[in-house]
């Protein structure tokens, strides 16, 4: 059994995805850096990684995606044309992305599922235990799930994925766990996963949710899965066998998450993300939940 417990410290962020559902704004510009409010999507999740103490971050990037790493690049032109105009809170907030953490890029090359994607970890991850952040779920940072999460991997080895309670009917989108209780209310033991399962067949009412605390055991798992659902490599076949055998990189748990999560993956959450988070801002959110309040009752006075 491979039982990882050296301090993991590397994140991980699959940002190949052609993010169709967003066309045409996806076009020419890559998904994860739609603005939620004034920042791009990608650096709330790079920010979740840092706080959780992962300074060293890999994106899986693909074609296309080169603002990706420009926006967590330095740019001399706009920040010295801040400087001479004495603008600090801008020139600050410009700096604020490149600073953030060590960043590295690898192409995936093709496009073949979020398993193979992990995969082009491998060489940069090593033998390490580390996080996987899906771009598509916004954790909000007053909820520290991945922190929790790297808790309960650094106590029982092995891996660990993030769960939330879903309503029947949208178990089908998800990654969906067979568990066990433990003594730890909000930890329970995996023996099984299936990916997007009809609600008839469905083990139970937990769905997996873009947050993974891994075991390197993994790469050797996904260098022999099959492509599965919808002809590509799925994370959650290869989690599947490792909850089945213990030997290969020790047991799967599950973080029952229960705090505030924005998903930015679909057209109308995506909306709702943008409108909570605006809501909740010091700066912007009294005046825009003044707006938002006149412009509902206004719409609800409509015949």
């Amino acid at each position: 059994m491979t039982q990882s417990h050296s301090r993991i410290s590397k994140a991980v962020i699959p940002a190949a995805g052609l993010g169709t559902r967003f066309l045409p704004a996806t076009k020419a510009t890559p998904k994860e850096m739609l603005p939620v409010v004034d920042k791009p999507a990608i650096q709330y999740v790079v920010e979740e990684a840092v706080s959780a103490g992962l300074d060293d971050v890999l994106m899986i990037t693909g074609r296309n995606k080169r603002p990706l790493e420009d926006h967590f690049d330095r740019n001399y032109e706009l920040e010295s044309a801040l400087g001479k105009k004495g603008d600090a809170e801008r020139l600050a907030k410009v700096q604020e992305s490149s600073d953030l953490a060590t960043m590295h890029y690898v192409r995936q090359g093709d496009p073949r599922g979020l398993g193979h994607a992990v995969l082009c970890a491998a060489p940069h991850v090593g033998n390490e235990p580390f996080a996987v952040l899906l771009g598509d779920d916004l954790i909000d940072p007053r909820d520290p799930l991945l922190r929790r999460m790297i808790e309960v991997q650094e106590r029982h080895g092995g891996s660990v994925v993030a769960l939330m309670e879903v309503a029947p009917e949208q178990i089908h989108l998800y990654g969906c766990a067979a568990v066990e209780a433990t003594a730890d209310g909000d930890v329970v033991k995996v023996t099984g996963l299936v990916e997007k399962p009809d609600p008839a067949d469905a083990p139970s009412g937990y769905a997996i949710i873009g947050r993974y605390v891994l075991d390197p055991g993994i790469f050797g798992i996904l260098r022999e899965t099959e492509p599965g659902r919808g002809g590509e490599i799925q994370l959650t076949d290869a989690l599947q066998q490792l909850a089945q055998d213990e030997k290969v990189g020790g047991p799967v748990h599950g973080v029952v998450f229960k705090g505030r999560r924005y998903d930015t993956g679909d057209r109308g959450d995506y909306l709702r993300a943008i409108v909570r988070l605006a809501c909740e801002r010091e700066d912007l959110g009294p005046d825009f939940r003044t707006w938002l309040r006149s412009y509902v009752t206004e719409e609800m006075q409509q015949p």
